[in-house]
């Protein structure tokens, strides 16, 4: 049987970061559906993200997730690749300065690594590929994507991750100087949650 909008009632964020369960409750406010988060369920384990891809990182988090509270879950992992260092950090972006590294310690390794290189050569683009998944294993998945550059020193104090080094050429501003609104609209996260909405919405 195809699965209805009026089968998901609840909707697992499968995350424990504060940043990104405030943005994913906005991008997905609105639709009738119960919004949890993973603080919530304190016996879910930890999931280890050793995948090769976001997607593969995507789609086991929201599937361990969904196993483990009988609940849909929506989990996504994003990218940042960067043309002048090879494509790195990729799927490493969150842990790039290491596995506790906080925001400040990546994006200092970024810009330390970039240093030198001048300003027309710092392109990079953020992939986000978000998974929605159910207890049965059936799963759906969408990804976006935002082009832009790297700064060479941080800008703004909003946002989150790589965003104070992340250049919107369109606006002139790194996404930390963006409003969340505007930002709602253009980031990577948002296109991606914005098909997992139109999805949603999208059930016969």
């Amino acid at each position: 049987m195809p699965l209805t909008k009026e089968s998901i009632k609840e909707l697992v964020l499968a995350t424990r970061n504060p940043d990104k369960g405030r943005e994913l409750g906005a991008l997905l406010g609105g639709l009738g559906i119960h919004i949890r988060t993973l603080a919530e369920f304190p016996t879910v384990p930890e999931v280890e993200e050793d995948g090769a891809t976001c997607e593969a990182n995507a789609i086991k988090k929201a599937r361990e997730v969904a196993k483990s509270t009988g609940l849909p879950s929506v989990a996504d992992d994003t990218g940042l690749e960067v043309d002048a260092l090879g494509g790195r950090p990729g799927v490493f972006a969150a842990r790039y300065a290491g596995e506790h590294a906080t925001y400040e310690d990546n994006c200092r390794k970024l810009l330390y690594e970039l240093e030198g290189v001048p300003k027309g050569a710092r392109h990079a683009r953020f992939l986000t590929v978000a998974v929605i998944a159910f207890p049965s294993g059936d799963i759906h998945v969408t990804q976006g994507n935002l082009e832009g550059a790297i700064t060479d020193h941080p800008m703004g104090d909003r946002g989150f991750g790589y965003d104070p080094v992340f250049l919107v050429p369109e606006f002139g501003k790194t996404l930390a100087q963006l409003t969340i609104e505007e930002k709602n609209c253009i980031s990577h996260r948002a296109k991606a949650f914005a098909r997992v909405r139109a999805w949603l919405e999208q059930q016969p």
